[in-house]
């Protein structure tokens, strides 16, 4: 029989390892985010016509029309482009903050530290990966490598295929965008599979091209459908990676803005049209406020949220967005 010391120190040994009488918890799955941009779709384009991967990465989590542009008439108004619609969401704030009010010849202000920043600082080990079709994401809008914006580096790196002339010659009406749309997202979901990044992003360009060329018609609803295919390549290898791994993926898909109420060429107004975009999304923690028009600024802190990153307070306190995720 054990004497009464050894049976005390069992006990406190019991109590530390089993605190509620119960088993070891399981290790949560390891929390994994990828966000995706395509370029210039309105929600009421995305509403009408058919996107089945879209539609499933929102019947596992949900949709929700959103908001750019700022508020109007006050500092953070912002011009619905493209630019200053991504610095919204990898800043979470708005155009009088990160300073991108159009497209080229633009000076960002790095001290608004964006959600790779963040991640790389608050926690180093993870690993950070863009797959874009416009190189410009990554050299200017973020500032990679930039003493300014902090010097920190992405692990992996898909970019500059639209400079790539011997295997994108260029072709009429910017139609080889469509190619590197393609192989971008072909790229994405192999590294997504086969590595499981811990925050990427991932931009396709090709339907806002489409866009402003045709406007409202066939040929840009068609352009959609091929973009969400593109994205179904995607949604497939994060599921065979959650499949295959003990991983929680957040996913999230939006754009960058709408387009003009007439002819659906331009964009760059406060027009309803042009601020009203969408997003979908893989989480199952939703607040109420993602079905309330969350703007687009709210989904730096949600991504942050999810991987469990704490935002330092000289970096919260000049957000613009909150998390619509618990």
């Amino acid at each position: 029989m054990l004497n009464c010391r050894r049976r005390s120190t069992l006990l406190i040994w019991l109590v530390l390892i089993f605190p509620y009488g119960g088993a070891l918890a399981e290790p949560a799955p390891t929390p994994k985010a990828l966000f995706i941009i395509v370029d210039g779709i309105p929600a009421d384009v995305i509403e009408r016509v058919p996107t089945p991967a879209i539609d499933a990465i929102a019947a596992a989590g949900g949709y929700s029309r959103a908001t750019v542009g700022g508020p109007i008439g006050k500092p953070g108004e912002t011009p619905t482009i493209s630019a200053p619609g991504y610095m919204g969401l990898v800043t979470g704030t708005w155009a009088n903050k990160h300073n991108v009010y159009k497209n080229y010849g633009i000076s960002p202000d790095y001290r608004y530290w964006n959600l790779f920043r963040l991640a790389r600082t608050e926690k180093p080990e993870l690993q950070l990966a863009i797959f874009s079709t416009w190189t410009d994401n990554r050299t200017i809008l973020l500032g990679e490598g930039r003493a300014g914006a902090g010097k920190w580096r992405f692990d992996v790196v898909v970019d500059g295929l639209e400079n790539d002339e011997t295997r994108f010659p260029p072709q009429p009406l910017d139609a080889h965008i469509a190619e590197v749309d393609d192989a971008v997202s072909r790229e994405a979901a192999r590294v997504v599979e086969s590595q499981g990044p811990d925050l990427s992003w991932v931009y396709l360009q090709y339907t806002d091209v489409v866009a402003h060329k045709y406007g409202d018609s066939v040929e840009f609803e068609r352009a959609v459908m091929r973009m969400d295919e593109r994205l179904g390549t995607i949604w497939s290898g994060v599921q065979a990676r959650q499949e295959a791994r003990d991983e929680d993926w957040l996913v999230i898909v939006t754009t960058d803005h709408g387009r003009d109420p007439i002819t659906g060429r331009t964009h760059g107004s406060q027009s309803n049209r042009e601020r009203t975009i969408w997003i979908a999304t893989s989480s199952q923690r939703l607040t109420p406020d993602f079905y309330a028009m969350p703007e687009i600024v709210d989904i730096y802190p949600s991504i942050a949220m999810h991987l469990g990153i704490t935002i330092p307070e000289k970096v919260a306190r000049h957000l613009d967005g909150a998390s619509f995720i618990q």
